[in-house]
């Protein structure tokens, strides 16, 4: 009787390099192979790849298909993915990028399979609903990552007079057990810290985790180092960018106008920091979630809430999902410079931290991932039930899209 609820569990996606606490790529794939179930990953990595290797140590299949956005490449993977498609039978496929979406529609088309596979996407922001998208939305579920994307996603369906679609929101979730609370940076890498970027040491930092571009924010900090230095002058904001991109407008602009005000001195670059983030995010006063669009996930406020580190942002869009339930006082009115400067000096002069909480954790995201599986699965059971009860000879189908 279990064995007829095991599935096989195929997702698509164009990289692994995406930051795996936004897709849980590696988590999800652990949780099926512990549950008896088969783990299928198609990706564009090569085999040799630590990722890749990493996968298939904790049991996963793992197949390489170029499957790159908005290349023509792509296109040569249609009957390679659907020669996987037809030697695996998957239960369940899903998609977690636009292109590889394209590419199993397609695929699907001449697929000799015994019965459909239900079809699931991940919609990681907001994405204009045109064709590009639409093999997002031809799925038998939607999984968002945030009600705001869950909002947008509805009103643009409206809008384009689209049929309603199967919608279920799942926040990102953080794994505990690497970003656990009031974790501290070790010694030996601070001291590797301070010797790297001697002018952070004895400094309060405002970490400000993410590139600079012209949708990020870091303009603010100009505000806030500006309005703030008198009262602490030893005020520091950490940039997670490289020191120098050729042909970056915003860069330039940003370095131009921070030169000029004076407060160069004040900022560090310190480039791409990934395999640190914890501990920069964890030694950090206050993380600063300052995007002027509206963030779909906003995964470094959660790491840096779980940590236990304040984080000071905008009231919108994900950041407000986030900081509403757990650190409200660290939600500003949106691009409003006072009302920023405000709270900053406020956590400052006062520090508060987030509570531990056991919300927004990887195990919750993928506990609601299996769910959407399964449920799916069952369903599938039903229809073929329903099928062979109504042609018994039925053996074997072939599947067109709807």
């Amino acid at each position: 009787m279990v064995g007829r609820f095991l599935m096989i569990v195929m997702r698509l996606l164009s990289s692994l390099k995406h930051d795996e606490s936004e897709r849980g790529i590696f988590h999800l794939g652990r949780a099926l192979v512990k549950g008896g179930h088969t783990s299928i990953i198609v990706a564009s990595a090569d085999y040799d790849d630590e990722l890749v290797k990493r996968l298939e140590r904790e049991g996963s299949i793992y197949h390489q298909l170029f499957m790159n956005k908005k290349s023509w490449r792509s296109l040569l993977q249609i009957v390679p993915l659907r020669r996987l498609i037809e030697r695996y039978q998957p239960d369940v496929i899903h998609v977690h990028s636009r292109t590889p979406a394209w590419i199993l529609h397609l695929a699907l088309r001449h697929a000799s399979v015994a019965k459909r596979p239900k079809l699931v996407s991940t919609m990681y922001g907001f994405y204009p609903i045109n064709k590009y998208s639409q093999a997002l939305l031809d799925v038998d579920t939607i999984i968002t990552v945030s009600d705001s994307v869950t909002r947008y996603l509805k009103k643009r369906l409206r809008r384009e007079h689209l049929a309603p679609r199967v919608i279920k929101r799942i926040y990102r979730g953080v794994d505990t057990r690497i970003y656990p609370y009031r974790h501290n940076p070790s010694v030996y890498w601070l001291r590797r810290t301070f010797a790297e970027y001697p002018e952070l040491e004895h400094k309060k930092w405002l970490v400000f985790p993410t590139i600079i571009g012209n949708e990020y924010g870091q303009e603010w900090l100009i505000d806030i180092l500006g309005n703030l230095q008198e009262q602490f002058p030893n005020l520091h904001a950490i940039i997670m960018d490289e020191d120098h991109k050729d042909g970056d407008v915003a860069h330039e602009d940003f370095r131009q106008r921070s030169t000029a005000l004076g407060l160069a001195p004040k900022i560090t670059y310190v480039g791409n920091r990934r395999d640190d983030m914890r501990e920069w995010l964890s030694a950090a006063n206050i993380v600063l979630a300052l995007a002027n669009q509206p963030e779909s996930i906003g995964i470094n406020t959660l790491q840096a809430i779980h940590l236990g580190t304040p984080v000071i942002g905008w009231d919108q869009a994900a950041f407000s999902e986030i900081l509403q339930p757990l650190f409200p006082q660290g939600l500003v009115k949106k691009y409003n410079a006072k009302a920023l400067c405000r709270a900053v000096r406020n956590q400052l002069e006062s520090v508060t931290r987030p509570d531990m909480t056991n919300k927004f954790t990887m195990r919750e995201m993928i506990t609601e991932t299996l769910a959407v599986y399964q449920t799916l699965h069952l369903q599938s059971l039903e229809e073929e039930r329903a099928k062979y009860a109504a042609n018994p000879k039925k053996k074997r189908l072939r599947y067109s899209p709807k």
